[in-house]
């Protein structure tokens, strides 16, 4: 079959999205900034200021950092990185922490004194440490995604120095040429073996922490609460393993996932459920391949123009592309997956984000829930919402496009009023 215009694009946009990360990926990024901080000073930290916008003070505020022994917050994530970070790891700087680096990084909490300073401006994703030893300080400054390092310096010498995109999340690649009629097309004409390391590492690796919060202990265990009240039927099942995915990273567990458009969460309700139909269908494994590239793209072409953090839950998105990979999986193809996808954000469009935290596992099988529901009300019927009811506008991108603008423009103030509720202002 002959490739779609935009092939390589798509390719490239996986490939840049579905990257690996331990932990919470916005205490993940103070840590990473914190390592890149301290890595530059040369020296241990004497004190330290994190400078951070209201989403990630909301993202970082109730998660718990791997491999810290427990802790929670902005403080023992910039610990973590000054202590035990290695930078060169990205989103995995936590990964490689010892039993003795752990008690490290609470002494040093201990004797630095770490402060945090809300961001002035409107940058929804910033965060800048500073670390002082001495006479001398050192600093790094990364905006609009977590990996993205624009500043590194010491005292006055800049030691890196990149551009910020001027609208905020743009990457390397322009997410401007997705639609869900060519994401279709793409997993059609798709060679998988393009994207087969990409997509296998995500079936392992979200695969193993969502059988590791099955096993309980994690959080409210709503995956496994999910299972023992309504059991074994592949719809729950999907549910639950994206729920007990959830219900482990929130709480600290120290296993890697594969995120997709910055968040961990996302990348396993993305991925999750569609793994589970695969395996209930006894898909082949290219079946399976194609089916989770038209989920992430999905989900990543809803978070484009919504941003990487905001007021709107992201499970919603995720959700909403595990129910197009479902659709997909069962032979479903563009009508059915714009109607599922239209059907579904009219469901639950309404979620709000209040930082990472346990409850996070319950939006999630609720997000999954309402892409089912889209998926089946159409295919068992065609029953659809249609132009003019509420969000939804005639053709599947223009309602794409208003969950956008609702998440991006129409709840700033919500966001605002989330953070002031949970700083208790």
């Amino acid at each position: 079959m002959e490739r779609t215009s935009h092939y390589e694009a798509y390719v490239k946009i996986l490939e840049e999205e579905l990257i690996p990360a331990m932990g919470c990926t916005e205490p993940i990024a103070i840590a990473l900034a914190a390592a890149k901080a301290r890595e530059a000073l040369g020296a241990e930290p004497e004190q330290c200021r994190v400078e951070v916008s209201g989403n990630i003070i909301k993202n970082v505020k109730a998660v718990t950092v791997p491999n810290t022994g427990g802790l929670k917050g902005i403080e023992a994530s910039a610990a973590a990185g000054m202590a035990a970070g290695r930078a060169e790891l990205g989103l995995e700087v936590l990964s490689q922490v010892t039993p003795e680096e752990i008690k490290a990084m609470k002494a040093l909490m201990e004797r630095c004194v770490i402060r945090v300073v809300p961001a002035l401006g409107d940058r929804v994703f910033f965060i800048n440490v500073t670390v002082m030893a001495g006479e001398h300080t050192a600093c790094c400054e990364i905006v609009d995604f977590h990996t993205n390092i624009i500043r590194i310096q010491r005292d006055t010498k800049v030691l890196f120095q990149a551009e910020a995109s001027a609208g905020g999340g743009e990457e390397q690649t322009d997410r401007s040429v997705l639609s869900v009629e060519e994401i279709v097309a793409f997993a059609d004409c798709l060679d998988t073996a393009d994207v087969a390391e990409l997509l296998d590492r995500q079936i392992a690796y979200n695969t193993a922490i969502s059988e590791a919060g099955m096993q309980g202990g994690w959080g409210a265990e709503v995956g496994r609460t999910l299972r023992g009240l309504y059991g074994d039927d592949v719809a729950v099942r999907a549910k639950a393993a994206a729920a007990a995915g959830s219900d482990a990273r929130m709480s600290g567990c120290e296993l890697p996932v594969v995120i997709v458009s910055g968040s961990g969460n996302q990348g396993m309700t993305t991925s999750l459920p569609v793994i589970e139909y695969a395996r209930d269908m006894g898909a082949s494994h290219e079946e399976l391949l194609r089916a989770l590239a038209v989920a992430n793209l999905v989900t990543i072409h809803q978070k484009t123009g919504i941003g990487r953090l905001s007021a709107f839950c992201g499970a919603v998105s995720a959700g909403c592309g595990a129910a197009a990979g479902i659709a997909y999986l069962k032979g479903g193809r563009y009508q059915v997956i714009a109607h599922t996808i239209a059907n579904t954000l009219a469901i639950c469009s309404g979620m709000i984000c209040d930082g990472a935290k346990p409850s996070c596992a319950a939006k999630i099988a609720a997000a999954v829930d309402a892409g089912l529901m889209g998926y089946h009300m159409y295919v068992n019927g065609g029953h659809q919402f249609v132009d003019g009811e509420g969000i939804i506008q005639k053709g599947v991108e223009n309602t794409i496009d208003n969950v956008g603008r609702l998440a991006r423009l129409g709840m700033r103030g919500t966001d605002q009023e989330i953070l002031d509720i949970m700083v208790g202002r």
